[in-house]
């Protein structure tokens, strides 16, 4: 779904000359599971992208949605008991809902939306809707919001509808630099702009087809998990304040931490540690050294973190037969997605070939690969 298909389609649902947003996907190239426990995370803008056109309507209290993936249609009316809504609606509504608790000044406005990101593999298209409606709302209604606060928006509405997620995702898809990653510290929201210069190699998703909602899954129990192994071991260090304050030193005397907390809390401190290794290794060009860090962390999250399964499990270990391949881990949420892989372009096309051919063999289920470059964050396109 490309930007003139959506203008076309506004056109034929309603009247004026929309504003038009470009909200981009995400990847994560390492620092997974850590933005919610107040680490560093690693991620980027790409190329898919979900365009919305939204227009004011005349109308005080109506706010008319169509998505053009679903073929669907919605009308929210503001200020007006909720009403249980899924899918894409879900989210519209808690954005409407924060921002009226927000008390932001909102009339009726028309909205089309359409994406090329694919649903499900982790790379964040509810970020993309929620920043793209915020941003576009942002700037129909001159709010002045900056990036900072769209996202926190975005990511409080996730929230009302049960997903807690960290900022990253949102922070990314307002803040993505073309051919940059972000080293991103979670507590404080400083960031450093790292230039992403692969020279002879390509970043390569490979999807699973495993779908997974953040929601529905267990992604919610592991930030229980760490919630509740930060506050047993304040108690041991008062001084404590979030995971990235604990040391090694701290575990070994946590035997009153449940087994399955304390690997948790392990993985997030290698992890926080690969994220700087990641970042001195792109700086030198050493990328032997940073497809080793994407293995590292998908051994942790695998089986430290628990969050992958045998399919991508499986994706990964095919590409260790591979000479072209420097790296691979899961990327995003966990229990399905896709797989990011660190790939030499001369080795390229044959390498991943093999591997979703192998990968099909052994599930019965047919993968999708995109290569992906990296772009920049969210932006108003007057049209």
């Amino acid at each position: 779904m490309n930007k003139h298909q959506i203008l076309a389609e506004y056109a034929s649902y309603f009247t004026g000359t929309p504003l038009l947003v470009n909200a981009p996907g995400r990847i994560n190239l390492i620092g997974e599971h850590t933005d919610y426990n107040h680490g560093f995370v690693m991620p980027a803008a790409i190329d898919k992208s979900m365009f919305l056109a939204m227009n004011k309507s005349g109308k005080p209290n109506t706010v008319k949605v169509r998505s053009s993936d679903y073929d669907q249609d919605e009308t929210f009316n503001l200020g007006a008991s909720s009403r249980p809504f899924n899918s894409w609606r879900s989210y519209i509504q808690a954005i409407l809902q924060e921002l009226e608790a927000r008390s932001k000044s909102l009339s009726g406005f028309n909205c089309v939306f359409g994406s090329d990101i694919p649903v499900g593999a982790g790379m964040s298209s509810s970020a993309a809707l929620c920043c793209g409606f915020i941003s576009g709302m942002n700037g129909l209604f001159n709010w002045e919001l900056s990036k900072l606060e769209i996202a926190q928006i975005a990511q409080a509405a996730e929230h009302r509808i049960g997903a807690h997620v960290g900022l990253m995702d949102q922070f990314a898809v307002m803040h993505g630099k073309k051919d940059h990653v972000i080293q991103l510290d979670c507590l404080d929201h400083s960031y450093e702009y790292i230039p992403l210069e692969l020279k002879d190699h390509s970043l390569v998703l490979i999807n699973s087809n495993v779908k997974h909602e953040l929601v529905d899954s267990e992604y919610n129990d592991r930030r229980v998990s760490c919630e509740k192994a930060l506050n047993q071991l304040q108690q041991l260090r008062p001084e404590i304040n979030t995971l990235r304050d604990v040391n090694m030193a701290d575990l070994q005397n946590a035997d009153f931490l449940h087994p399955t907390d304390l690997k948790r809390v392990q993985f997030v401190l290698h992890e926080n540690h690969r994220v700087k290794q990641m970042s001195k290794a792109l700086k030198q060009s050493r990328f032997q050294e940073a497809g080793e860090l994407l293995y590292q962390s998908h051994w942790g999250l695998s089986q430290e973190y628990q969050v992958s399964c045998p399919e991508l499990d499986l994706l990964v270990d095919l590409t260790k037969q591979e000479q072209g391949v420097l790296g691979a881990r899961m990327m995003g949420g966990g229990f399905g997605g896709c797989s990011i892989n660190l790939v030499r372009h001369d080795e390229l096309d044959n390498t991943i070939l093999r591997i979703m051919e192998q990968y099909e063999q052994q599930t019965n289920i047919t993968p999708e690969s995109y290569m992906v470059s990296i772009e920049d964050g969210v932006k108003l396109i007057e049209e």
